[in-house]
């Protein structure tokens, strides 16, 4: 059987983790794969300049409030 590209990858990925992580995971694939023929699960990854802009506003508000705890003078 030939893998596909993106198939090769996964593996790739999974023989790289961890014994245990790798269980995790191969646990997690199987739920995904059983839920499957019973509900549609949407793979999509692409997110809208909506999605873009909030993420990247609190991605910054959490860096400046995580520099403003670190870098604050103690008191």
């Amino acid at each position: 059987m030939r893998l596909r590209a993106s198939e090769e990858v996964l593996l790739r990925a999974f023989r790289r983790l961890p014994p245990a992580a790798a269980d995790e995971l191969a646990a997690l694939a199987q739920r995904l794969a059983d839920l499957a023929p019973k509900a549609p699960i949407d793979w999509s990854d692409s997110w809208s300049e909506s999605d873009l802009r909030e993420f990247t506003a609190d991605s910054l508000r959490h860096l400046d409030d995580e520099e403003q705890e670190h870098f604050s003078p103690s008191e």
